[in-house]
C-alpha cells in the first residue's frame, strides 16, 4: 500500500506501514474488484461549498514521482485498487437499470411530498429520523433493506439541502474556501502547515499499547509454563497457538480481532489522551464535510462501538457519510471536480485535526492511503495528485482554524454519544452569530 508523503521538495508515494485508528468510512469491505469503465474528472463549474479545478481531465496515467511528464495511459483493472470497488456496487445491466429506474419512479409518485420543516429542532429531529432509517437499512442485509436504506439517505440528504435553502441549516455546504489552485510547500509552511508532520501519520500511542500487550502475552506464556512445569513441546505449542489465532484473524478479519483488543486496550491504558484524541480527529471529519456539504450519517469512537454496531470485526470505527451521489457520479463515469474535492477535504480533516491540536498527526493513516487509492484508480499524475492534496489541506486547516472553539465543543459532545442530529443542531447554534462561515 502507498501513502502521500511529504519529502524533497514535493508529496511523493512512498511505502508506509503502521497501525491506525478510526479511518474515514467511505469504503465497506466487499469482495474482490472488477473492472469497471474510467472514471474522468469533470471540468464543468459547480456551485458547491468548495471550488473547482480548472478544465482538465483525468486522463494521463499515473506518473512516477520524479516526473512532471504526462502521457496517454492504457486502463488497468488492477489499478482501481480499494475505493471506487469498496464504495461503488457492480455496474447494474441495462435491464436491471431500467428496473430500478421503474421502481424508483413508482416509489416517488406513491410517497407523498414531506412538509418543510419550521424550525431546527423538528428539521434535525426528522434527519435523526431517516439516518437511523438508512444505516439500520444497511445493517439489516438483504435487498430490501438496502433499498429501504438507500430511500432513506436519499430523503435525509433532500431534507438537508432543503433546510439550507430556507435558511435552517445555514453553514451545509456553505464553507468559505480558500481559492482554487496550486500550492507549493512554501506556501503551506508560509501558514503554518508543515506537510512532513501532517500525511504520513505514525500511530505511537497504540504501537506502544501493542508492544506493552505482547510483551504481557509473552510473559504470561513464560509464567504459565514455570507453574504448570510445561515442557519445550508445550512451550511450543502454546505460542504456535497464539501465532495461528492472530493469522486467522488477519485473513478473515483483516485484523479486526487485534486492532479491537489494541484498540479497548488503549483506552484503558490512556483513557484521556487516546479517547479524546480518536474524539477530535472524528469531530473534524464531521465537522468539515457538514462545512463543506456532506451530510454525516453516523460514526463511533471505538472499535468496540463498530463491533457493537455493526456486528463484524473487519468494519473499522469511524464517520460514515451519505455518499450515494458521489459513488453515482463514479458509477457514471465522469466525477464532478467539486466532488472530488468535497472528498479530499473530508478524507484529511482528521489528520489536519490532529496536526492543528498536536502539532503532528498518528491517526489517519488508512484515510491518506485511502485518498491515494482513488488519485490513482482515476489516473492522476503525481503532480496532479499533489496539487489537489495540497489545496485540501490548506483549505481545511483552514476551515477547522476559524471554527476551532465550535470543533472543540463537537469533539466533547460526540464524546457523549450525542446524535448526528444533536451534533448538526450545535454546529448551527454556534454558527447563527457567525459572520464568516
Amino acid at each position: 500500500m502507498r501513502t502521500l508523503k511529504c519529502g524533497r521538495g514535493e508529496l511523493r508515494a512512498r511505502p508506509q506501514t503502521g497501525a491506525h485508528w478510526p479511518a474515514l468510512s467511505f469504503s465497506r469491505v466487499l469482495p474482490a474488484t472488477r473492472p469497471r469503465p474510467r472514471t474522468s474528472v469533470a471540468s464543468a463549474p459547480e456551485t458547491s461549498g468548495s471550488s473547482t479545478t480548472s478544465g482538465t481531465s483525468a486522463s494521463t496515467s499515473r506518473a512516477p514521482a520524479t516526473s512532471t511528464s504526462t502521457s496517454t495511459p492504457t486502463y488497468d483493472p488492477a489499478a482501481t485498487a480499494s475505493l471506487l470497488d469498496a464504495v461503488l456496487p457492480a455496474p447494474p445491466t441495462p435491464a436491471a437499470a431500467s428496473r430500478a429506474r421503474s421502481a424508483s419512479a413508482a416509489a416517488a409518485a406513491a410517497t407523498p411530498a414531506a412538509p418543510d420543516p419550521t424550525d431546527l429542532q423538528s428539521l434535525v429531529k426528522e434527519l435523526d429520523r431517516l439516518l437511523a432509517a438508512a444505516t439500520s437499512g444497511e445493517e439489516g442485509g438483504g435487498e430490501e433493506g438496502a433499498a429501504a436504506g438507500r430511500r432513506a439517505e436519499a430523503a435525509a440528504v433532500a431534507l438537508a439541502a432543503r433546510g439550507a435553502e430556507l435558511g435552517l441549516l445555514r453553514g451545509y455546504g456553505c464553507a468559505r474556501a480558500v481559492p482554487k489552485r496550486n500550492y507549493t510547500l512554501e506556501e503551506l509552511r508560509l501558514n503554518r502547515i508543515e506537510p512532513e508532520k501532517l500525511l504520513s501519520p505514525k500511530d505511537t500511542q497504540l504501537n506502544s499499547v501493542r508492544d506493552a500487550a505482547r510483551l504481557a502475552a509473552g510473559a504470561g506464556l513464560v509464567a504459565a509454563a514455570v507453574a504448570q512445569q510445561w515442557d519445550a513441546g508445550h512451550v511450543l505449542g502454546a505460542a504456535f497457538a497464539g501465532v495461528a489465532v492472530l493469522t486467522a484473524d488477519q485473513v478473515a478479519n483483516g485484523g479486526g480481532g487485534e486492532a479491537l483488543l489494541v484498540d479497548t486496550l488503549g483506552r484503558l491504558l490512556r483513557p484521556q489522551t487516546y479517547g479524546a484524541r480518536v474524539a477530535a480527529h472524528e469531530a473534524g471529519h464531521m465537522l468539515v464535510a457538514y462545512l463543506v456539504g456532506l451530510l454525516p450519517r453516523a460514526y463511533t469512537l471505538s472499535s468496540l462501538d463498530a463491533f457493537l454496531r455493526y456486528r463484524a470485526l473487519n468494519i473499522q470505527a469511524g464517520t460514515r457519510f451519505c455518499d450515494s451521489d458521489f459513488a453515482a457520479e463514479v458509477a457514471g463515469g465522469r466525477l464532478k471536480a467539486s466532488s472530488l474535492d468535497r472528498y479530499t477535504c473530508v478524507a484529511l480533516a482528521g489528520v489536519v485535526t490532529e496536526y492543528l491540536q498536536y502539532g503532528v498527526a498518528e491517526g489517519g493513516l488508512g484515510d491518506v492511503r485511502q485518498l491515494d487509492d482513488m488519485f490513482r484508480a482515476l489516473g492522476f499524475t503525481q503532480k496532479k495528485a499533489d496539487a489537489e492534496v495540497r489545496w485540501a489541506v490548506l483549505n481545511t486547516a483552514e476551515l477547522l482554524r476559524r471554527h476551532s472553539a465550535l470543533h472543540a465543543e463537537l469533539a466533547a459532545a460526540m464524546a457523549r454519544g450525542a446524535s448526528v442530529g444533536q451534533c448538526i443542531a450545535l454546529i448551527e447554534g454556534r454558527l447563527a452569530g457567525c459572520a464568516d462561515v
